[in-house]
């Protein structure tokens, strides 16, 4: 048995559209809502209790909107709330995004690395305890405050400025970054050109490997010719926002906005 209903995926913003790029690389079929809640980014300055309210509220309005299953495109989101919402929507395959740090330990264990994530991510519960497990010693953990909404709202000197000041103090320092916000794949050019030759560890292209193991698991996979995306923004500027949307997905020719 196929299923047509769509898969709900939602971020603090525009970020998780690199999450996205991932899935539908292995589930072209697939219709997509990608939910953009800018109005509330970083979510990683919030407290655990306004994350749960505010993930909950995007987590029902996806599921009204005939969400089969859903993707927590951001790693705070995932660190803190995905635990209560799989408890409470236990009907629907919640998948959740984390920081890629186990890759790290699988791969390229003896090489110093850079964790960038927000400083929600790093004080959660559930990366300290992944940390911990798979600790190679030789790692720096850096609480990214502001980059999110940098990359998301900022300009490219603003961007620069920022990583100048905050992460080149690590060049000559690591060989590894994992990419611990799903904002900061879109920066790798900038990392690269600022820290020279580094490997980046991203938790997508294994996520959406699971996303599509679950839904073939569940009898959900579409049966559609192609998919469609529908984008929502919670920004005063959401046209904004879904035109640099679908400039990050202009290499999906199906999905392209004519």
């Amino acid at each position: 048995m196929y299923n047509n209903g769509n898969i709900g995926i939602f971020d603090s913003g525009i970020g998780g559209v690199t999450v996205l790029r991932e899935i539908i690389k292995i589930l072209p079929k697939e219709n997509y809502i990608y939910y953009s809640d800018s109005k509330n980014n970083p979510y990683g300055d919030k407290s655990k209790s306004e994350i749960l309210t505010i993930c909950d509220k995007i987590v029902e309005n996806l599921v009204k909107n005939n969400c089969k299953a859903i993707v927590i495109a951001c790693n705070t989101a995932s660190a803190k709330a995905v635990k209560f919402l799989r408890e409470k929507y236990n009907n629907i395959p919640i998948i959740a995004i984390e920081p890629a740090y186990k890759m790290v330990y699988d791969y390229a264990y003896s090489k110093p690395t850079l964790l960038m994530a927000t400083k929600g991510t790093i004080q959660s519960e559930k990366f300290n305890l992944l940390f911990t497990k798979y600790n190679n010693h030789k790692t720096y953990l850096y609480p990214c405050v502001g980059l999110a909404d940098i990359i998301e709202n900022g300009t490219k000197e603003e961007l620069e400025k920022y990583l100048k000041l905050h992460i080149g103090i690590y060049k000559g320092k690591v060989e590894n970054i994992v990419l611990g916000c799903t904002h900061y794949p879109l920066i790798q050019q900038e990392l690269t050109q600022l820290l020279g030759k580094v490997t980046f560890f991203n938790g997508a292209p294994r996520l959406a490997i699971h996303l599509k193991n679950v839904l073939t698991e569940k009898k959900l996979l579409s049966e559609n010719t192609y998919g469609k995306i529908d984008f929502i923004d919670t920004s005063s500027n959401p046209e904004i926002k879904e035109k640099r949307f679908y400039n990050f997905l202009k290499e999906e020719k199906e999905y392209a906005k004519l």
